[in-house]
C-alpha cells in the first residue's frame, strides 16, 4: 500500500513547525514596558506619540522604582524610567542594566519642606531635628548636599528613612520636624497643608531620570528600544507646550488635584536631554560623591553604565 499523508495532518504539521519562529517574531515585536502610575504610559498616550506604534508595548505597573528595577534586573521588563540614583544604585549591585536616555528636571523640585507654624526659618536650624527622606534615591542625596553646602555635620541631624507615604504622614502629625521630597509630594504638602520650602537642591544634583534597559533588549529590540526613545522625546516637547493639558491628565491617573500637579509641573520643566559627555561628567561626579556618602553602596564608572548611541535623549 503507497505510503499518503493527510492534507489536514500536512497542514497541522506546518503550523506545528513553524510555532517556535512565529512566538520568537511576535516576542521580538512585542517591548516589555514597566511603567510607575502617571508615568511614561500616560505619557505617551495623553501626547498622542504612542499612535501607530510599529509594535505592541507590554505595559506592567509598579508603585515605585525599585521594585520595577527589580523586574528590570530579572529580565521581566525590557525597559523601564526611575531616578538616576536609584538606577545606579542598582547597576552597582551588578545588575545587567544600561541607561539608554535621560530626562532632566530642575532642581527647585527637590526640597526640604517644613509645617507652615513650624519654628525652622534656615537650613542650620535643622541641628538636631528629625528630617525624613527616603533612602537611596534623589532626596537622599539632596539632602546631605543641602547640608554639606550649609556645612552642617550629618550627625548633628536625626535622619528618618520613611517611604513618601509614611512621610507625609509622619511630618503632618509633627512626629518629624522637615521633610525631604521631590515634587509632586512638595506641591501638595504646599498648596494642601500649608507647608514652607525651607531649601532646595538647584545647583547640587543633577536631577535627572533615566530610561534604563534590561542587556538583552540591546540586542534583541534594539529597534523598538530606538523608536521608543524617539516617542519618549517628542512626548516630553509636547508635554513643556502643554503643560495644562498634561496636568489634568496626570491628575485624574494619580488622583491628586489639578493645582497641585500644575504646580509640579511648572517647578519641575522636565526636559529630554541627551546622555552625552558633558551628562557622563555630570553623573560621575554626583555618584562617586553618593558613594563617598553611603547613598551609592558600590563604586560606579559612569561610562560603563550608559549607552550614548540612541541619539538625543528619553
Amino acid at each position: 500500500m503507497p505510503f499518503t499523508l493527510d492534507r489536514r495532518a500536512l497542514i497541522g504539521a506546518t503550523a506545528l513547525a513553524a510555532t517556535p519562529s512565529l512566538l520568537r517574531a511576535q516576542t521580538q515585536r512585542t517591548l516589555r514596558v514597566g511603567n510607575q502610575r502617571g508615568g511614561l504610559r500616560s505619557l505617551l498616550e495623553v501626547s498622542g506619540v504612542a499612535r501607530d506604534l510599529p509594535y505592541r508595548i507590554e505595559w506592567s505597573e509598579f508603585p515605585a522604582a525599585q521594585p520595577l528595577l527589580e523586574a528590570l534586573n530579572a529580565n521581566a521588563v525590557d525597559l523601564g524610567s526611575m531616578g538616576d540614583l536609584n538606577f545606579f544604585s542598582v547597576f552597582s549591585s551588578g545588575a545587567p542594566i544600561k541607561a539608554i536616555a535621560a530626562t532632566r528636571s530642575d532642581a527647585a523640585s527637590q526640597n526640604i519642606v517644613v509645617r507652615g507654624d513650624s519654628p525652622i526659618r534656615t537650613v542650620a536650624d535643622l541641628r538636631g531635628k528629625r528630617v525624613a527622606a527616603a533612602r537611596g534615591g534623589w532626596t537622599h542625596y539632596s539632602l546631605l548636599a543641602i547640608l554639606h553646602k550649609e556645612g552642617i555635620p550629618f550627625s548633628d541631624v536625626r535622619f528618618a528613612w520613611l517611604l513618601p507615604a509614611e512621610a507625609a504622614l509622619a511630618f503632618r502629625t509633627g512626629e518629624v520636624d522637615a521633610w525631604s521630597v521631590w515634587e509632586p509630594y512638595t506641591s501638595l504638602e504646599v498648596l494642601n497643608f500649608g507647608a514652607r520650602v525651607l531649601a532646595d537642591a538647584r545647583g547640587l544634583t543633577p536631577s535627572a531620570s533615566v530610561l534604563a534597559v534590561h542587556r538583552d533588549a540591546l540586542t534583541q529590540r534594539r529597534e523598538q528600544l530606538l523608536d521608543f526613545v524617539e516617542r519618549n522625546r517628542r512626548g516630553w516637547a509636547w508635554a513643556q507646550e502643554n503643560r495644562q493639558e498634561y496636568a489634568r491628565s496626570t491628575a485624574q491617573i494619580i488622583r491628586q488635584p489639578v493645582p497641585v500637579i500644575e504646580r509640579a509641573y511648572d517647578v519641575n520643566q522636565t526636559r529630554a536631554v541627551p546622555i552625552d559627555d558633558a551628562l557622563v561628567r555630570e553623573f560621575q561626579v554626583a555618584v562617586d560623591q553618593a558613594h563617598a556618602w553611603g547613598v551609592v553602596p558600590g563604586r560606579v564608572n559612569v561610562a560603563d553604565a550608559v549607552d550614548t548611541s540612541f541619539g538625543r535623549g528619553a
